[in-house]
């Protein structure tokens, strides 16, 4: 009798997951937007890479998680930090800070199911099927119309410096998905969490002395955005994505990603009361098709 109950549980779970990571890593970008005005990109992130290692390296240390057991294991775990954290959200921090819209960000970011369809067939041999590909693209139609309307208003002149860092964070999240996932899938979360986020808390404070002041207006505001950030998406989101990463394949994963500028809108439409849009709203509708389409199997 417990057998389809547990059944029952573990499939309502794994079709939660996907939503919910979604539904957080979207915050992010809002998170974003709320700190930004109080520190620099890197001081932000610097605080925030020493904020989650406080919570996250004695909840290790005190339930004595198992730590890699090889140094190749210990480098894979960290290069895979250092590109999806350390790359990704350096760029991602860069370009909103230089006053990039963050659905544009997020458009930009939503290139990588396209990308890492292309990639998974070379490097993992995964096979994209005719509807996985409608899918990819029917989700990318989506998210421009989305987005469409902020566009217009970034000044030209200005976009170029914004969209080199937003396109570097394009290839730190899509590289650091396929390196996960060929070369480091499974490993313990909670000291998985301390290898990678401490490479890039050295590499972020590093750059943060060279290029920045390093001063913080301490505010409620960025209180409440660094603590958001650390422990909402940090912790929790990041998490979610390291499981979705070790059950599914590449292109699952990199599907999600088409949802995040759709679910941001509707948080800065709750948070905000930033208009939706009729294109708006029929791009959310094709993004969501298009993610089901392409999370079908082959």
């Amino acid at each position: 009798m417990n057998i389809p109950a547990r059944a029952a549980k573990s499939g309502f779970v794994d079709s939660a997951t996907p939503l919910l990571f979604v539904l957080l890593w979207s915050t992010g970008f809002i998170g974003a937007k709320f700190g930004l005005p109080y520190a620099g990109p890197m001081t932000f992130l610097t605080l925030r890479f020493v904020a989650v290692l406080a919570l996250v390296l004695p909840v290790a240390l005190l339930m004595r998680a198992p730590w890699p057991d090889s140094p190749r294991a210990f480098l894979h775990i960290a290069v895979a930090g250092l590109l999806v954290h350390g790359v990704y959200l350096s760029g991602v921090f860069i370009a909103i800070g230089l006053g990039l819209p963050s659905g544009i960000a997020a458009l930009i970011v939503g290139l990588q199911p396209l990308i890492t369809a292309f990639a998974a067939g070379i490097l993992f041999g995964e096979r994209v099927s005719p509807a996985q590909w409608a899918g990819l693209a029917l989700g990318f139609t989506g998210v421009v119309l989305v987005v469409a309307g902020k566009i217009a208003a970034v000044p030209g002149g200005a976009l170029f410096a914004m969209l080199v860092p937003a396109f570097a964070a394009l290839a730190g999240i899509t590289a650091g998905t396929l390196y996960q996932k060929r070369f480091c899938p499974s490993f313990d979360l909670r000291t998985g969490a301390i290898i990678q986020y401490l490479p890039c808390l050295v590499v972020m404070a590093m750059l943060a002395y060279l290029w920045e002041s390093m001063e913080v207006t301490w505010s409620g505001s960025f209180v409440f955005a660094l603590a958001w950030l650390v422990v909402v998406l940090s912790v929790g989101a990041v998490a979610l994505l390291n499981l979705l990463i070790r059950k599914g394949s590449a292109v699952n994963v990199a599907s999600l990603f088409y949802l995040t500028p759709p679910a941001t809108a509707l948080i800065a439409w709750i948070m905000f009361g930033e208009t939706l849009t009729g294109p708006a709203l029929a791009g959310m509708a094709l993004a969501a098709a298009g993610v089901w389409l392409a999370r079908q199997r082959s």
